[in-house]
């Protein structure tokens, strides 16, 4: 037994070296790290938990040193002060674009409402694609805050196959980053494709839908404590839930929606003994599977208990994405799609360090339909798929397959070399196994 535990140990120490400092060549050549998986409990406020096996790469001040990024990944990058950083993707004709970038502020920097960053997409020419942009707003509260680069094929611009640029601009109007001298905030790049469809359908959006503020679910709430970054975010269904938050943390749920189906969610802020007043105490908002904001929420908050309401959404379809409102075309297919909370860190001044408790009330309705046949697969695989097994981590908060899984995949891309060192590992401990089998039988 206890040669069984060396071998054990000496499999996860394996395992972490290749999960947190093998390297991997870049689809240009140039080699960029591997980052350690980040743990999800226990985070302190503020803190932003980074894809595990993010490849680590720098941004470049023009486009000659662009370094490539793959829909196969996410990346991990960072953003100076008063920086313009471009990225590099190589995109076929048929294919939309989609890629959304998370900036992560260190914990302790004041931010005002206007800081942020702003995103686009570019092709060779310089002609932009799209722009977006995402800031702190009325919380004062640094947050990881997410805006989407895309490029829409079949559209006026930015069409054809060929080289196109990822333009990250940081929005500063005087944050101290007093947390971090060089004043840099993370970056987290998670680029995906959609292929185009096996055949034509509707180029117009639907012209109605039932777009009432349904009653709230009432019931007593379950508690559900959410992830710290997109990756790890917590699988949630329709209910009524209830997590405990802390001034300044930002917690992540994603909801399976399928073809069809549409979200509607609420977050209610409890009472808490104080007196004065915070703006955008309590932020709720809706990403798509590619992280694309869909709509948010929030308020000022006095001590007394409030709630952040989601305008309805449409249920999701393909044609959504010929409408004008960025509420309806961001709802443009299935996959899950995530609730991110962040409570202001302002709160502690007035009301305390808390923990607050916050409710989250979730409903899902709309008939589920089949969705259109794609040319193709989407990078990365199954983002726009909802499968039985996303369904039942949804109603469990279940998130251990897919952590597995995902531990696989990094283990595959530490090399040949890195993976033989592992298996010989695993070997090991089979024989060391069968042996104390045998021992303990007395044969």
């Amino acid at each position: 037994m206890a040669a069984r535990c060396a071998v054990a140990v000496a499999v996860a120490a394996t395992v972490v070296l290749l999960l947190g400092r093998s390297g991997t060549t870049a689809p240009d050549g140039a080699v960029s790290v591997v980052a350690a998986p980040a743990a999800v409990g226990g985070a302190r406020p503020g803190s932003y938990a980074f894809t595990p096996g993010a490849r680590t790469v720098a941004g470049a001040e023009g486009t000659a040193d662009a370094v490539l990024l793959d829909p196969r990944h996410t990346y991990r990058s960072s953003l100076p002060r008063d920086g313009r950083l471009y990225y590099r993707l190589r995109l076929a004709a048929r294919d939309t674009a989609y890629v959304p970038v998370t900036a992560v502020p260190p914990a302790d920097t004041a931010v005002s409402a206007t800081d942020g960053i702003r995103v686009s997409l570019r092709d060779a020419d310089g002609t932009s694609c799209s722009y977006a942009s995402a800031r702190f707003g009325a919380g004062l509260s640094p947050r990881p805050v997410t805006a989407l680069g895309q490029r829409e094929a079949g559209r006026a611009l930015c069409q054809g196959a060929g080289t196109y640029y990822l333009l990250v601009e940081r929005l500063d109007a005087g944050g101290s980053g007093a947390a971090d001298p060089a004043g840099r905030w993370g970056l987290e790049i998670a680029p995906a494709t959609e292929p185009a469809l096996a055949r034509a359908g509707a180029t117009s959006p639907p012209r109605s839908w039932d777009s009432a503020t349904p009653q709230p679910l009432v019931g007593r709430p379950r508690d559900r404590s959410g992830g710290t970054g997109f990756s790890g975010a917590r699988p949630l269904g329709p209910g009524v839930w209830r997590t405990d938050l802390a001034p300044g943390e930002t917690r992540f749920y994603k909801v399976p929606l399928d073809w069809g189906r549409r979200l509607h969610a609420s977050a209610e802020l409890g009472s808490a003994p104080g007196h004065g007043y915070v703006g955008g105490a309590l932020n709720l908002s809706v990403h798509n599977p590619v992280r694309g904001a869909v709509e948010d929420a929030s308020f000022g908050y006095t001590g007394t208990a409030r709630s952040a309401v989601l305008a309805p959404l449409p249920p999701v379809e393909y044609a959504n994405r010929y409408a004008v409102q960025a509420g309806v075309t961001s709802v443009r297919f299935a996959g899950e799609y995530y609730l991110v909370l962040h409570l202001s860190k302002q709160l502690s001044g007035t009301f305390g360090e808390g923990p607050f408790e916050v409710t989250l009330r979730v409903r899902v309705d709309g008939e589920a339909h089949a969705g259109p046949a794609y040319a193709g697969g989407a990078e990365p695989e199954g983002v726009f798929t909802i499968t039985e097994q996303d369904r039942e981590a949804a109603l469990t908060g279940a998130v251990g397959g897919g952590g597995d899984e995902r531990v696989m995949r990094l283990v595959a891309v530490g090399g040949i070399g890195s993976g033989t060192a592992l298996l010989l590992f695993l070997g090991g401990w089979t024989v060391v196994s069968r042996r104390s089998r045998v021992g303990v039988g007395g044969g």
